[in-house]
């Protein structure tokens, strides 16, 4: 008999974890035939997407080779993006990294393509982090700003060239603003300039922050980021930014040397031509086990799809413990549908355990637990230590 072809589409923290289980659970064999594994990836490796912020406030590499992993022997990587996916030939086209239109057979297929980050309109300025040129671009940016203040008379002038606004006060908002004013500090006291004047706000359009947990917990949160150098403005959203200055929508302007928007994730947009059934926010429709809807073969998981618990009716959110969860469910479906086997359903994290983890720079940090109607708040040296163990457990790195 021929082999299967178990193909993976993407390589982020779902796709990574997708393939670990997959290949642990079937031990490359299912009813005696073979199993080819194929991971395809835009990247030339793994991306540690949730540590994006790091490159843009130092030099860290955050990409991974995919040949690092143990569970990568044996495993065709191909460099491409995937255009289509035809379920009734059970095939994928896809373009390869020299521009090639290549077709390529499954048997099994699993889609996690992931999210993207959300971008303002190119008029409204400023610099979105989406990537590592764009992360590249803001370090850049913002050493080049202190340089200049080095020699600048002109105090107003030189305070703007000091000043940073991150515009969304989401977990990847917080976290960059937080390591970004850290940063900031050290290359202004290396530069003989006075880091107490580094300014970076922190522009929230809420009331508060960490609307996910309670009152207490955002108020915590709020004080640390004060002790990096932050400052959160409330009910403050930026509109657009323009020759160094930032407008809010109370109608305040805001001299800056940079502005950097982190306003969220949208579902992968290279789906809504994948010719899979989507929602209308463009996430895979799936079923409590993972398999697309009119697609047999195919699965998908990750913040590309929409997952519902069937017990609560509440969808998972783009997270990446969420994404490691449902990739170690997947691998018992997988070998389950192809046992001919009842398969597991999904469960969400949040029945299990609601738990957020918050970088703010070395040594400081944030966890918030929740289970039973009790709360739990960790900060400082632990929570820094149970971040990094969270930031390594996604990319498959423990």
């Amino acid at each position: 008999m021929n082999d299967l072809t178990c193909i993976i589409i993407g390589g982020g923290h779902a796709g990574l974890g997708a393939l670990k289980a997959i290949k642990e659970k079937t031990r490359r064999i299912a009813n005696g035939r073979q199993i080819r594994f194929v991971l395809i990836d835009k990247q030339p490796g793994h991306m540690r997407k949730v540590l994006l912020f790091r490159p843009a406030v130092g030099e860290e590499e955050i990409m991974i080779p995919w040949t690092h992993y143990e569970f990568s022997e044996g495993v065709e990587f191909v460099q491409g993006m995937v255009t289509f996916v035809d379920s009734g030939e059970k095939q994928i086209r896809y373009t390869d990294a020299q521009g090639n239109d290549v077709r390529i057979h499954y048997d099994l297929l699993v889609v996690t393509v992931g999210s993207v980050v959300r971008q303002p309109d190119p008029n409204q300025g400023g610099i979105s982090l989406t990537d590592l040129q764009s992360a590249a671009v803001i370090r850049e940016c913002w050493r080049a700003n202190l340089r200049q203040a080095v020699g600048e008379t002109n105090p107003k002038e030189r305070n703007r060239l000091m000043t940073v606004a991150v515009a969304g006060a989401g977990i990847s908002g917080v976290e960059t603003s937080a390591e970004l004013a850290l940063e900031m500090q050290k290359e202004a006291s290396a530069l003989g300039l006075n880091p107490s004047e580094i300014s970076v706000y922190l522009l929230n359009g809420q009331e508060r922050l960490f609307l996910e947990g309670p009152k207490k917990v955002g108020r915590k949160l709020n004080q640390i980021l004060g002790e990096c150098g932050v400052t959160v403005l409330y009910n403050c959203k930026a509109m657009w930014e323009e020759a160094g200055v930032v407008m809010l929508n109370n109608g305040d302007r805001l001299p800056v040397g940079l502005c950097i928007w982190t306003i969220g994730l949208i579902p992968n947009p290279a789906l809504r031509t994948m010719g899979l059934p989507l929602t209308p926010d463009g996430q895979v429709l799936v079923d409590e086990s993972y398999r697309v809807q009119g697609a047999p073969g195919v699965y998908s998981i990750g913040d590309c799809t929409r997952i519902v618990d069937p017990k609560t009716g509440k969808a998972d959110g783009m997270r990446c413990a969420d994404c490691g969860l449902q990739a170690d469910r997947l691998g018992k479906i997988v070998i389950a549908d192809l046992e001919g086997r009842t398969a597991p359903v999904h469960k969400s994290s949040s029945s299990i355990m609601d738990l957020f983890c918050i970088g703010l720079g070395e040594n400081r940090g944030l966890v918030w637990g929740r289970k039973w109607g009790l709360n739990m708040v960790i900060t400082g040296k632990p929570a820094w230590k149970f971040r990094n163990i969270a930031w390594k457990a996604g990319s498959k790195l423990l």
